[in-house]
């Protein structure tokens, strides 16, 4: 049996037709309530219908507070309510207080969504579409490349994915923010988009059909909601194993590019998750950081390529790949490394004479279970590198090298013989068990040190 708290706080869904659209029981809970809590527009909002003498506090920008401003107002006893947008577990604010405060101090009271309403608003059937929050902070326009820290970068990668997206807007990531971000993806073509304003307002205004190009140009007010749909079908591509002729190259001089054969088998060494976040070190073409980034649609592949050439051509498929979750950086490894996040998975295609100290440097910053994969065609490199790892056994590092050769069957006169590529020699290394808890401790070790430290105010 549920032993319900007698005087829970109230999260109560509301709209911007104030009472119109609330139960007789949500209305009633706001007029005699002793604490609100709201947002400053919401809360002035409501103000007509508030007991005098009730306490408000606003939660904008303060939002850490909330769970201690429930807290007091239940331990004086006092009925507090906190008055959220729409449905408040829909990218609201009921998860966020369920996590600081036990869930039976809780009665949720939801309401309609505005991604519902907009969607009742042009006839769009929503029950297989994808609701992404565009909440985060302002990291200002989209360009291609850009990190997880981007404010888009989850709309980015749903629109891979996905034939109809819900978009929970803010002020700075705003419909035509949105609409520039498609045109920079090259998904300008492939979606319909709708925006809804100020719902449920006198001023409210829904625009059904624009073009993304359209949408790019306009001004909207602050308030809103955008729906897309699909006009074109999201892509099938190949992930794994392209041919060589798939991606750009240098000509007639052939730049650098992971061949077929032995870029499968690296690919298959990384040992990838769905989430990895991959690094690609000399990129070369960027065949294999591309390759990882299809294999790993919620995670991200950061690559480095010192030569220009090189990196103009990794730009380019890069264009032509259809992907969101890569980032290509010019420069020379390790300058940089140390703001990249710490990589599940680590691919050197080259290293521009820092193979050692690369070694030794990503192996510290390698995740448990993490994997360090190396291709070399010369002796010196394969040396060099077998050196580093055997100098970091004691460290609990292990490693082992695979020797690849491929040999491709080609056409003499109505027959066919075999041509042998150069051989690879594949090296891949990682953590035992004893070095991945070693390392484990010693990240733990270092957090707890730093937490003790005095920081400023």
């Amino acid at each position: 049996m549920v032993v319900k708290d007698p005087n829970p706080c109230h999260v109560i869904g509301v709209l911007d037709d104030g009472m119109a659209s609330l139960s007789a029981t949500a209305g009633a809970l706001i007029r005699s309530a002793d604490v609100v809590i709201g947002g400053g527009r919401t809360l002035e909002l409501f103000s007509p219908w508030l007991k005098p003498g009730a306490v408000r506090h606003d939660l904008t920008g303060a939002l850490t507070r909330v769970p201690d401003w429930v807290r007091a107002a239940r331990e004086q006893l006092q009925r507090c309510i906190v008055l959220a947008t729409g449905d408040p577990l829909c990218h609201g604010i009921a998860p966020y207080l369920a996590q600081h405060l036990c869930i039976d101090a809780l009665e949720i009271h939801p309401n309609l969504s505005t991604l519902q309403l907009a969607c009742a608003r042009i006839g769009l059937a929503w029950q297989d579409a994808r609701i992404v929050s565009a909440h985060g902070k302002d990291a200002g326009e989209w360009t291609r490349g850009s990190t997880p820290a981007h404010g888009l970068y989850p709309l980015a990668q749903a629109l891979r994915a996905h034939d109809r997206l819900l978009v929970l807007t803010s002020p700075c990531n705003s419909p035509d923010r949105i609409a520039r971000l498609l045109l920079t993806e090259g998904l300008g073509d492939d979606f319909q988009m709708a925006v809804a304003e100020r719902l449920l307002q006198p001023q409210e205004r829904v625009l059904p059909q624009l073009t993304v190009a359209e949408a790019a140009q306009m001004a909207f007010a602050d308030l809103n909601v955008v729906l897309l749909w699909r006009q074109v079908p999201v892509p099938r591509p190949v992930v794994f194993g392209l041919p060589d002729a798939a991606y750009h190259q240098r000509q007639p001089d052939k730049g650098l590019i992971t061949k077929q054969e032995v870029r499968a088998v690296s690919l298959a060494r990384l040992q990838l998750r769905a989430d990895s976040t991959v690094w690609d070190i000399g990129a070369g073409s960027g065949s294999v950081g591309l390759e990882a980034a299809r294999l790993c649609p919620r995670g991200h592949v950061l690559a480095i390529e010192k030569n220009e050439a090189d990196v103009a051509i990794a730009r380019r498929n890069h264009e032509a790949f259809g992907v969101s979750n890569y980032s290509l950086h010019h420069g020379k490894a390790p300058e940089g490394l140390d703001r990249w996040p710490a990589p599940d998975a680590v691919f050197i295609g080259g290293s521009g004479g820092e193979l050692a100290s690369l070694i030794g440097l990503i192996l510290e910053r390698l995740r448990p279970q993490g994997r360090l994969v190396m291709n070399f065609v010369t002796l010196e490199n394969l040396a060099t590198a077998t050196a580093a790892l055997q100098s970091l056994q004691d460290q609990g590092v292990e490693w082992d090298v695979l020797q690849l050769q491929a040999a491709r069957s080609k056409p003499i006169l109505h027959m066919h013989r075999m041509v042998a590529e150069n051989p690879v020699w594949i090296v891949c290394a990682w953590r035992g068990e004893s070095g991945d808890k070693r390392h484990e401790a010693d990240a733990d070790l270092t957090a707890g040190q730093a937490a003790k430290e005095p920081r400023d105010a």
